[in-house]
């Protein structure tokens, strides 16, 4: 079954390169010449006594070689060893005619992928039928041919069992992902039979803590099956619970004398026999020739021993199962159910964090801003969700905080840190402070919690996490943004303009004392209509593309979005536009959209601090809330307030006072500025006590009050039901 490479070929071309593996010449004949039929037939006749396992005893010769054309048709072969005797390569045939019939359309797939895309298929387990209806296991890697024109490589490896055993093992590991894990499985069990499932605990399948074998644990999920192909109406596929009766059956089998043990099952009547029930066979069994099956337990050694679930291997009654072959499933299984123990404790450990990344998610907005946002964790099998945080929520005041940030490193260690700042900037703000304060103090917290004691010996380290805090003034439509090491945001005015912000440049969080920088605070003007978007470097991350132009595809992106566009909806094209499916880091995706107070709802006088300051605010107020039709007890609630609030002004601070009353929803917001700095407080003193006694009536009279810092001093708000 030799032949003789094109002219066309280059003598680097993937079949030569296999070929010369083999230690030998081609002879060269006329240009794409290959064995024909008669050369087949005769490798039939004079190898007719190939051994169950030839690869066995002949180590040094289980590679080979088959080149195709675009057709998916065998051009030549380089076949010659013993071990590939009686598989039917003849030339011009197609290359599925030497797979089994389920398994024609995944390899097809495969080829016409390789064909397409120009990336190798390399080292998937594959069966192969010879002439007289036996099967050869071999590692299968689809090659692409040096030119785009002349078709594929396939190369072929004879697996013996050893090593089949060990290739199947590395392939497993490859994984933290529990569904892949169990995939990976199934595909190396096929070479003992013609289907493969992985039945799982559903505890291990959705990433439950295993600590025993409770007796009321019989619920199995299929988690993998191979081939792939269509399967009758009423069989289990993988994401699909098996029938109660049959997780009960399988569990009892496994456990027989309380000690997990692998049982074969003969032939179709055997196995109606076992289930007993129509609806349940009809689930298990793939179908009418494959009627024998191995189940072998997936057992994670302790004391006792926990089954994690149930390995299943079918194949036609006509091949029974040697005593040999259950020695190496056994062993196969056993080797891997570790793997599959640490997918699960990765997939535990993915939903608690997935878990308290959604909890951190924006809720809603408000009459003053609407918000949407959109979180994609990193896929299950990489390093494990990041540490990436968003969150906006009202303040107090009637502004709004827009927080994002990404903390350095993936999984536990992570999310324990961005709860810990998610949480202290969210205070913080709630508090009063600017947002170059809070950084202030979240750069000290990521500081401390990276010492020696704390975070160092615990192996994880937080230093140069980032994070942007925007506050928006709904009533001057301006932002006050401040940035520690995080990406430029992105603001799209109302005509559609769109550039990120020229943000000084920072650190980010924890730098080195002497390295440290001021944190700058950045206003800009937000007109209603404007749209700003706030995002994690997953979004704009490409290994293909510099992070400017990355940032640049996001600034295209948010461009289009309209002011009538449903806001979510538009994070979420934003989102699948510039992010792939399947990522190694997270994605965070933040839109604000502006709205603000209308003029009518909101006015601002600036009184000299005089004696005569509390009447003059007391006049205008009345005017503007008369003008509103304001209640007549709510109208003397905010006079007393508003005259309280101006003469404790007047009292303790100097320079001028700034009166602003904001009609909101279903309240009135009153606002005393001055250029103090002293911070009011509530005393125990009681209402005729002279200290204090403005702050109690203030306290009686608003559902809530507080103070917030300027760059002049400090504003006392508080808020007024109607």
């Amino acid at each position: 079954m030799d032949s003789t490479p094109s002219p066309s070929s280059s003598s680097s071309s993937p079949f030569d390169l296999v070929s010369s593996a083999l230690e030998r010449n081609l002879p060269r004949g006329g240009a794409g010449a290959v064995a024909g039929p008669a050369d087949v037939q005769g490798d039939r006749t004079t190898r007719q006594g190939v051994p169950d396992n030839p690869a066995e005893g002949r180590q040094d010769q289980i590679l080979g070689a088959v080149g195709l054309d675009r057709d998916l048709r065998i051009t030549r072969c380089n076949l010659d060893t013993p071990v590939f005797a009686g598989l039917d390569a003849g030339a011009g045939s197609p290359f599925v005619d030497l797979l089994p019939p389920g398994d024609v359309p995944t390899v097809t797939r495969r080829l016409r992928q390789v064909l397409e895309t120009g990336e190798a298929h390399v080292a998937r387990i594959q069966r192969l039928r010879r002439g007289d209806g036996s099967e050869l296991v071999v590692s299968m890697s689809i090659l692409p041919a040096a030119g785009p024109q002349e078709g594929l490589t396939v190369s072929l490896i004879a697996m013996a069992t050893r090593l089949h055993l060990y290739a199947a093992e590395t392939a497993i590991g490859t994984s933290l992902d529990i569904g892949e894990t169990a995939q990976s499985l199934a595909q190396s069990l096929l070479a003992w039979g013609d289907v493969a499932a992985v039945d799982l605990d559903y505890a291990v399948w959705s990433g439950e803590g295993i600590t025993g074998q409770g007796q009321g644990r019989i619920r199995l999920r299929r988690a993998a099956l191979v081939p792939d192909r269509a399967w009758p109406e009423g069989y289990v596929t993988p994401g699909d619970d098996l029938p109660s009766d049959a997780s009960r059956l399988l569990a009892q089998a496994v456990r027989r004398d309380d000690a997990p043990q692998a049982i074969v099952i003969p032939d179709r009547e055997a196995v109606e026999r076992v289930f007993g029930n129509p609806q349940v066979t009809r689930a298990l069994v793939p179908g009418d020739r494959s009627a024998g099956v191995a189940c072998i337990p997936l057992v994670l050694d302790g004391a006792p021993p926990v089954v994690l679930g149930v390995a299943e291997v079918w194949r036609r009654a006509d091949r029974p199962f040697r005593d040999s072959e259950l020695f190496d499933l056994q062993e196969l299984v056993a080797r891997t159910a570790h793997h599959v123990d640490l997918a699960r404790q990765h997939q535990r450990e993915h939903t608690q964090v997935l878990a308290l990344q959604r909890r951190l998610l924006p809720r809603t907005g408000g009459d003053t801003i609407e918000i949407a946002s959109v979180y994609q964790p990193a896929t299950p099998d990489s390093a494990g969700v990041g540490g990436d945080w968003v969150n906006s929520f009202p303040l107090p005041d009637g502004r709004t905080a827009l927080v994002v940030g990404d903390v350095v490193g993936h999984g536990l260690g992570a999310a324990a840190t961005m709860g810990q700042l998610s949480m202290e900037a969210r205070a913080l703000l709630s508090a009063g402070l600017a947002p170059d304060e809070v950084l202030e103090h979240l750069d000290e917290t990521v500081t401390q919690l990276d010492d020696a004691e704390s975070g160092l010996a615990a192996g994880y380290s937080a230093l140069g996490s980032t994070c942007c805090i925007a506050l928006y003034d709904p009533v001057s439509h301006q932002v006050a943004l401040s940035s520690a090491g995080h990406l430029p945001p992105v603001l799209v005015s109302p005509d559609g303009h769109a550039s990120p912000l020229a943000v000084r440049p920072h650190p980010g969080l924890g730098a080195e004392f002497a390295l440290r920088e001021p944190f700058g605070v950045h206003t800009f003007g937000t007109p209603p209509g404007s749209l700003l978007a706030l995002y994690t470097d997953g979004l704009v991350e490409d290994p293909a593309m510099s992070i400017d132009e990355g940032i640049g595809r996001l600034v295209d992106a948010v461009s289009v979005v309209h002011p009538w566009d449903a806001l979510q909806q538009a994070a979420r094209r934003v989102v699948s536009a510039l992010a792939p499916a399947r990522q190694r880091d997270d994605v965070t995706l933040l839109l604000a959209r502006m709205i603000g107070y209308r003029k009518g709802d909101t006015m601002t006088w600036r009184l000299p601090a005089r004696d005569d300051a509390p009447a003059r605010a007391r006049a205008r107020v009345s005017a503007l809330l008369r003008q509103w039709r304001t209640a007549d007890d709510t109208l003397d609630n905010v006079l007393l307030l508003v005259s309280e609030l101006v003469t404790n002004a007047v009292r303790f601070a100097a320079g001028p006072i700034t009166v602003r009353v904001i009609r909101a929803g279903d309240g009135l917001l009153c606002e005393v500025g001055d250029t103090g700095n002293g911070r009011p407080r509530l005393s125990r003193g009681g209402l005729l006590d002279e200290g204090g006694r403005g702050l109690h009536i203030v306290h009686r009279l608003t559902t809530r009050w507080g103070v917030r810092w300027t760059d002049t001093g400090k504003v006392v708000w508080a808020e007024v039901a109607k």
